[in-house]
């Protein structure tokens, strides 16, 4: 259809909805933000997202709220965020998941790299091997031969298809030759709750969800997946040390729908910068055993360099193994 207006009153009424949009940008923001994290509350994201949301409340000035929507392995959650208006106050904090989920869903409601613009890496967490108190291997080479003789009797927790600890727990397996019988859970907080009551045996995750309960001798603990021993857990050893090949880390990201403004996005990544360098944030990772990311990770660039490559890498590791989540 041909406009009924001259060519001068259409880019006139252009440049004012890009200074509409400009101004709305500049104000940002005016009222609450809240960051859908796609797992259950108590779980290791759900930890990271809420350390990172008060910081940047605090510098943003307005109240970052946490919204929980579980289930489908992150995927619902996620989905959810990428139909949010691109306005600023609905953002996604998700882990290594947005980089598994191409190769794990073959009807992914959403694409992790066109339906949301970066605003940064945040911290890559490590894991840990960890089991009930009272499972009968002392040792990381003792749990090795344990999973090799008693395979399926062997009872694994997991936050469910694409979450961290399963990944982490193909992983295992694969490197071991062998299959224990996986019990998924809505996240790992309620995993971690059978855990500590001895209704599993064991489960790999993330050293936000274990190290107070390692710390208190409420859980044993064989290994950190780390290339080095942490700090706040220096008596576990590596999997390496133990003859494991298995090294994995878990990164966060902060995400918008696509098509949020520019100035948003830089605003928004202003903050997360700041965030990542309050003594607290600092603090508080370093006792779970992280750190968080360099300030030219918590960008969108380099964000969106670490997805990019990490869809690669899992689709490889994730077509291999067979494994999918339909």
């Amino acid at each position: 259809m041909t406009s009924l207006l001259p060519r001068t009153a259409l880019a006139t009424f252009a440049a004012l909805g890009l200074m509409a949009g400009s101004a709305f940008a500049q104000d940002y923001p005016t009222q609450p933000i809240t960051f859908i994290v796609p797992f259950s509350a108590g779980g290791p994201t759900d930890t990271v997202a809420r350390l990172v949301a008060q910081a940047m409340s605090d510098e943003l000035g307005q109240q970052i709220l946490v919204q929980n929507v579980g289930g489908a392995g992150g995927t619902l959650g996620a989905g959810q965020a990428a139909t949010a208006a691109p306005d600023g106050y609905t953002l996604l904090l998700h882990h290594i998941g947005m980089s598994t989920a191409p190769a794990l869903y073959a009807d992914l409601p959403f694409d992790p790299i066109e339906d949301f613009e970066p605003i940064g890496l945040i911290t890559e967490v490590p894991m840990t091997l960890v089991a009930r108190a009272d499972f009968e291997p002392e040792t990381l080479e003792e749990l090795v031969t344990y999973i090799q003789e008693n395979g399926e009797n062997v009872i694994y927790g997991n936050a469910g298809i694409g979450a961290a600890s399963q990944l982490c727990g193909l992983l295992l397996q694969d490197a071991l030759g062998v299959r224990m019988t996986e019990v998924p859970y809505q996240g790992t907080g309620p995993a971690m709750t059978d855990l500590l009551g001895g209704q599993i045996d064991m489960m790999c995750d993330q050293t936000t969800n274990t190290t107070t309960q390692i710390q208190a001798g409420e859980i044993k603990a064989y290994a950190v997946t780390s290339p080095e021993r942490l700090d706040n857990l220096p008596d576990i050893p590596t999997t390496s040390e133990g003859g494991l090949n298995l090294e994995v880390g878990i990164w966060h990201g902060l995400y918008a729908p696509a098509g949020t403004d520019a100035a948003i996005i830089e605003r928004l990544t202003e903050a997360l910068q700041v965030a990542l360098a309050d003594e607290t944030v600092i603090t508080r990772f370093a006792e779970l055993g992280t750190a968080p990311v360099t300030e030219g990770q918590a960008t969108p660039e380099g964000l969106a360099e670490t997805l990019s490559s990490q869809i690669e890498l899992w689709g490889e590791v994730i077509a291999a193994a067979g494994v999918t989540a339909q």
